[in-house]
């Protein structure tokens, strides 16, 4: 049968010191999803990870894997794999050795684990450097040989805290491509923390956006994208972020009012007067900067368009079919 591996968070809290850093969370992860854990440092995403795996014991709620609360399960009963953002690889063993060691401990036997090992290695291309040391291998190979150390273990479920952090940005595109086939591949399932939503709009299934040890909205990227439930989702999600003007600045009602740059149109006959303080060149496009009363705006515009010059008083067009409206004082969306 093959190996069921959604996981469940009932009610979650930890608190370090009288600290909550994760605040009463619940969550579903379905079996073979790709869910990533998106916010700003110090949400606590890393924190409800490190609680799924068992590193950290929840102060209150319950962790359930397969359908079987996992509280009380040591961490390498659970059958999950950890991938952290430093490499954590043995400096003085080969790479075969490297990737073997989870398999060494579990007492497989040496052919069958080092057949494995080939196995994992040619997955993630590094058969080449099976009997190299790390210090011989650049940081994206040390963060696959890691990978390929937890792939080995055929884990049900893969926990991964911003593995690619460490990567320079050609790097992490590569290995982004390389996580989502291999996902693609395996019967497990990823749980994956990052604060950076490129990563999260490009790979995820389900994305669940954290802010202060709480879970503002879960959706596939594209929902999170078109609908955020709130400012805070709105403005994190997006480069760059949406817009979010006061109430009777763009329409005459209560509500905040949220527009994505790409739909804030500098047009004679638009209704919304404003003034241009910069206009950035970025090859492909250009992103026009705007005063519009003393809210800031951004205007996202192709690069071949008639741009407007720094200084210049021009009219906007926002088009209602692209507002977003928010509640004032709780910053939740508003559907009206």
């Amino acid at each position: 049968m093959p190996i069921v591996a959604d996981v469940q968070l009932r009610n979650l809290s930890k608190v370090f010191d009288g600290v909550t850093a994760v605040d009463d969370v619940s969550l579903d992860i379905g079996d073979h999803d790709f869910m990533i854990l998106l916010g700003p440092s110090g949400c606590g995403k890393s924190t409800l990870l490190r609680m799924i795996a068992g590193l950290e014991d929840p102060t209150t709620g319950d962790v359930s894997i397969g359908g079987t609360r996992v509280n009380d399960v040591e961490p390498k009963q659970r059958d999950v794999a950890m991938v952290f953002q430093s490499y954590a690889l043995y400096p003085h063993k080969t790479v075969q050795a490297n990737i073997e060691f989870p398999l060494k401990v579990r007492g497989v036997a040496k052919p069958e684990r080092a057949e494995q090992a080939r196995s994992a290695a040619a997955t993630l291309g590094l058969t080449e450097y099976l009997g190299r040391k790390p210090g011989q291998l650049s940081g994206g190979q040390r963060q696959r040989v890691a990978l390929a150390r937890a792939i080995v273990r055929r884990p049900a479920v893969f926990c991964m805290d911003e593995p690619l952090s460490n990567l320079d940005a050609k790097l992490r595109g590569e290995t982004r491509a390389e996580l989502v086939a291999l996902h693609d591949r395996l019967d497990s399932t990823f749980v994956y923390v990052t604060h950076d939503q490129v990563e999260a709009m490009t790979m995820g299934s389900h994305v669940a956006v954290m802010s202060r040890g709480r879970i503002e909205q879960v959706g596939s990227p594209q929902e999170v994208y078109a609908r955020p439930a709130s400012v805070f989702v709105a403005q994190f999600i997006g480069t760059p972020p949406m817009n979010v003007l006061p109430p009777g600045t763009v329409e005459p009602t209560e509500w905040l009012v949220g527009v994505r740059p790409e739909h804030v149109v500098v047009d004679p006959d638009g209704d919304v007067d404003a003034t241009v303080t910069l206009v950035e060149h970025l090859g492909h496009e250009a992103l026009v900067h705007l005063l519009v009363g003393e809210a800031a705006v951004v205007s996202r515009v192709d690069a071949a368009a008639s741009l407007p010059a720094t200084g210049d008083a021009v009219r906007l067009a926002m088009p209602p079919a692209h507002r977003h409206r928010f509640d004032p004082s709780t910053t939740r969306r508003v559907d009206p």
